[in-house]
């Protein structure tokens, strides 16, 4: 079969016919160009092709799914026999479910193919201009890609909905380098359904390369204290992936979540509003159905410090007893704040312009510790030096509510729109 629609009927048919109650397919086309640069230089040009068929069967309360990555109908017979048996073979779970009749809808954002000719013209712009404004930085990696995804989902209880997306991908990764100094490596990317500007000035890529040839030489900050952080749009993503993580499936069911009976409660400063808008205009790089076979909608997840909703799944809302969110996350948008980047530096007396962070999740508890790096020391409202790699820790739930300042400027990464935020009371530790 070629039509991806049959396909979709087919798997549906064959599930039911073999017994199962209830049944769910998505059938997932997705397609690459991709520029590939090692070492300075265009190295790689490739196109892949990709397909994979997952199926999922409910059998009196007991789930079985596969994925499959070929379509023909006797493969799709072998894997309804091992669902089938897989869900057989499954403990009964009250809250194992599909998602309920809704009208058909058919959905669709970006361009339909790429323009290789202007990719090859953008990437190796991008290696002239690094050269010659950042002599001392050294390209590591950059991969500049297109994507097609085409996504097809049909349930037994009759939703049927098709989406595609296009969209640019780009991610360099660099050091810089003199003599025998190095800095630590650094990295960024954007999305976006066009290229009509240089690569160089999509989301934060320029700032990291300056910043890259200034953090060659650091130095170490001396002793332990308590400051303020502001963490860059580059490295608020962890952080919101660690507050997200906190609102999702498996905390919630737990019971371990910090956030488990805070839903409509203040559980941050009042400057900060989070979004969560996969079908916004403004996101490049988002999703219209979600995994369960709903279609998606834009929320507010954290609205002036209340939060609004948890992120959870059909399966995770029938377990909890809790609503079930309206998206499964991700497409990031905070608010813009009242604040200039300038004036957030000025008023910190010590503290750190935290550029990356890398540290283990928070514990249950929302203690969160890791490293600062190619990161800045900032005292009586100059950004000093680069420092070299530096401790900080914290707590997480404490951490939202000693938000002092979120900038006024943003930076549009096509997957996430997010500013920069000063959080205080947090403990830096030096040497």
């Amino acid at each position: 079969m070629s039509n991806r629609k049959d396909i979709t009927n087919y798997c549906i048919d064959v599930m039911l016919k073999a017994g199962i109650q209830k049944a769910q397919c998505i059938l997932r086309d997705s397609s690459k160009d991709e520029f590939n640069v090692d070492s300075g230089e265009v190295s790689l040009l490739r196109t892949t092709n990709d397909t994979s068929l997952f199926m999922m069967g409910i059998i009196d309360e007991k789930k079985g799914s596969i994925s499959i990555n070929k379509t023909d109908t006797e493969s799709i017979d072998r894997a309804v026999k091992e669902v089938l048996d897989l869900a057989e073979s499954s403990e009964a779970d009250s809250a194992n479910d599909i998602s309920e009749l809704q009208p058909s809808k058919v959905f669709q954002k970006g361009p339909e193919e790429s323009n290789l000719n202007l990719m090859y013209d953008r990437i190796t712009a991008f290696l002239e201009y690094s050269q010659k404004t950042y002599p001392s930085l050294i390209l590591e990696q950059a991969i500049l890609d297109f994507v097609s995804k085409k996504i097809y989902f049909r349930n037994s209880n009759g939703v049927y909905f098709e989406s595609y997306n296009g969209v640019y991908n780009f991610s360099p990764m660099f050091t810089s380098k003199e003599g025998a100094e190095t800095s630590s490596f650094n990295y960024s990317g954007f999305s976006s359904g066009n290229l009509d500007m240089e690569l160089h000035e999509y989301g934060s890529i320029d700032t990291l390369m300056r910043q890259s040839t200034e953090q060659i030489r650091t130095e170490e900050i001396s002793g332990k204290f308590t400051g303020d952080i502001i963490i860059t749009p580059d490295c608020m993503e962890e952080f919101l992936s660690y507050i997200t993580m906190f609102l999702s499936d498996y905390p919630l069911i737990c019971g371990t979540s910090i956030y488990k009976d805070s839903l409509n409660e203040l559980i941050a400063d009042p400057q900060l509003t989070l979004h969560s808008k996969p079908v916004s205009d403004e996101i490049s790089d988002g999703y219209f159905i979600t995994p369960d076979g709903f279609e998606a909608r834009n929320s507010t997840i954290i609205e002036m410090g209340v939060l609004n909703t948890f992120l959870l799944s059909l399966y995770g809302a029938n377990k909890t007893g809790k609503p079930k969110a309206v998206n499964t996350g991700g497409a990031y948008v905070i608010d813009p704040g009242k604040h200039s980047f300038e004036e957030m530096v000025s008023s910190v007396k010590k503290g750190i312009l935290m550029c990356r962070f890398s540290g283990g999740n928070p514990s249950d508890n929302g203690d969160f510790s890791g490293v600062c790096k190619n990161s800045y020391y900032i005292e009586n409202g100059e950004i000093l030096y680069p420092v070299r790699e530096t401790m900080i820790s914290g707590n997480l739930s404490k951490a939202l509510k000693n938000i002092r300042r979120i900038s006024k400027e943003r930076i549009d990464f096509g997957s996430e729109i997010l500013p920069w935020v000063q959080v205080g009371d947090i403990t830096i530790s030096g040497k």
